[in-house]
């Protein structure tokens, strides 16, 4: 029966940025290609921060794959960078934009539906003429099999696929990487959590409060003890006309705090350093959550077992490292440089070897360089030593590391410390790079922000009111294995559609009395879910992505 299964040359899981560029790269060697995306649009699952960058090093990039890309899919250029040191009201701020513009040759600003859709319909002009094309609303759930082999995939929707190369480009909470043993959802330390609030803004008000103009924009980091003690930080994107403003935190860490996803970017928004933006101006259209994979952590550097290769957040290709954010210009290389494997290996009778041959051009290309950089892994060890980590802490809030810092010599450094590509690629995931350093900074060299805000951010059950869902009634996508709070129970905080003290979301914590005993047990509903994966990491569940076209549906993104 297998043998009457549709097949093509390839196929490709994913209609995001990394999975346009493997099909676009795959039809333009005139190889058959089906491209296989769940949402009802391209984009519609889809969440950044998100910039999108072109590294004058990088093989590949969207424009160079896309030539009317940055006119017709991006929002602004972004051409100053700044980093915001914060200890209650005072700041120290850096422009940072040596660092921005380090490998850069542009960057802009961008939102996921916007430019996932335009980037699919190129694609799917594109494979149809090589025979293929793109279909939306289907799910792929599974690899397809034959004596131990993986030779197509499995889908809901529709019967089996077979194909001959396949590239699962279906994001951070890929389920064919998983299925394949090549990722899993073990560790909470090797992945980040980020929330984003939209809002809307007209242009020539973000012209005048950014000091920008049409051919410029600005990107806003934020550190220090605005979010609670969790190892993060916020970010501020200026799009066309609307803003991007979230926070991306590590997720052992927000466990570890039992803080509330929702409440931290709430932080961010009423901070008074935010009123020079944001007063008079606040209307959220949409809020939005994901899982970040810390590539210095889980980027596999064999990302491919026989036919299946892994691109981009699926591979883990995602650099977070202090105030370098870098993701989607390494899933367009990766996808890029994954069919041009497959082209080349076809070309010389070897099309098993594409694999490989991907990744090995990853190396090559300096890929996996940028991922897990040399200096990270050679100087973790120590620098992530929790006793090292509390001493480092210690002698910063100390009155000598106080002095230090605030003394004429360094205070003037810092900056040019904070712009160091070489020093951002080996920053620890500890509390001293994200809490402790920017708070004493601010302290210590901080100007005091009087500005009273006027943001009154939206409650949370507004938040999952506003969004789209098509719900999939008598199939839900997670389950409970264990109900216990012990098991399940950090999924109410760290969810970002729950809280310990709301009623709604997904996650709820319920008190049960039965014959005189009490016990703490977690309810679930994945009504209102964002299908961030969040509580595949830290609660016991069986996780899975809706059916196409089903759940939430991003109007940004």
């Amino acid at each position: 029966m297998s043998e009457e299964y549709e097949h093509y040359e390839a196929v490709v899981v994913g209609a995001g940025p990394g999975g346009a560029a493997a099909a676009a790269t795959l039809a333009r060697n005139g190889i058959e290609t089906l491209v296989l995306e769940r949402g009802v649009e391209a984009g519609s699952k889809n969440v950044s921060g998100g910039l999108i960058y072109a590294e004058e090093s990088a093989p590949y990039t969207i424009d160079s794959l896309f030539p009317d890309f940055r006119e017709e899919a991006a929002e602004r250029p972004i051409t100053d960078y700044h980093i915001h040191n914060v200890a209650g009201d005072k700041v120290k701020s850096f422009d940072i934009t040596r660092l921005h513009d380090h490998d850069t040759e542009w960057c802009d600003a961008v939102l996921r539906r916007e430019m996932d859709s335009w980037l699919a319909d190129r694609v799917h002009e594109m494979t149809h003429e090589t025979g293929g094309g793109l279909l939306t609303g289907v799910r792929v759930n599974g690899l397809l099999r034959e004596r131990g082999k993986i030779v197509g995939v499995t889908c809901d929707e529709l019967d089996p696929i077979k194909a001959d190369f396949i590239v699962a480009a279906d994001g951070v909470n890929s389920e064919l990487a998983r299925q394949a043993g090549l990722m899993n959802w073990d560790e909470p330390d090797e992945w980040f959590q980020g929330v984003k609030a939209v809002i809307d803004m007209p242009e020539d008000v973000i012209d005048e409060r950014f000091d920008v103009g049409p051919n410029t924009g600005a990107a806003h980091l934020f550190s220090g003890d605005l979010f609670d003690g969790v190892r993060g930080g916020g970010f501020l994107y200026t799009n066309e006309e609307t803003l991007s403003i979230g926070s991306v935190f590590h997720l052992d860490s927000l466990v570890a705090e039992e803080a509330e996803p929702h409440q931290l970017l709430d932080n961010l928004l009423t901070h008074p350093l935010l009123a020079q933006w944001l007063n008079g101006q606040y209307d959220e259209v949409e809020y939005s959550a994901k899982l970040v994979p810390d590539s210095k952590k889980v980027a596999h550097p064999a990302p491919h077992r026989g036919r299946l290769v892994l691109v981009g957040d699926a591979g883990g290709q995602m650099q977070a490292q202090g105030p370098i954010i870098k993701g989607m210009n390494h899933a367009v290389t990766a996808g890029a440089l994954a069919a041009e494997a497959f082209a080349e290996s076809r070309m010389r009778g070897n099309p098993e070897k594409a694999g490989r041959l991907y990744e090995k051009k990853l190396e090559d290309e300096g890929v996996m360089g940028k991922l897990r950089p040399t200096q990270y892994r050679a100087t973790r060890g120590v620098a992530e030593n929790d006793r090292v980590s509390e001493l480092v802490d210690g002698v910063l809030s100390s009155s000598l590391g106080r002095a230090v810092l605030s003394s004429g010599v360094m205070s003037g450094q810092l900056e040019r410390l904070y712009s160091s590509p070489y020093l951002s690629s080996m920053i620890p995931d500890t509390r001293t790079p994200y809490v402790t350093l920017p708070t004493v900074i601010a302290e210590e060299l901080g100007t005091e922000i009087t500005d009273e805000n006027e943001v009154e951010p939206k409650s949370l059950a507004d938040r999952i009111g506003d969004l789209t869902y098509d719900t999939d009634v008598g199939n839900p996508h997670i389950r409970l294995r264990d109900n216990s709070y012990e098991a399940s129970g950090a999924a109410v905080s760290a969810c970002p559609v729950s809280a310990k003290d709301f009623g709604g979301g997904c996650y709820r914590e319920e008190t049960v009395r039965e014959n005189g005993n009490e016990e703490k047990i977690v309810s679930l509903d994945t009504q209102p879910c964002v299908e961030c994966g969040t509580c595949a990491l830290v609660a016991d569940t069986e996780w899975e992505h809706p059916r196409g076209g089903k759940g939430v549906e991003f109007r940004e993104g």
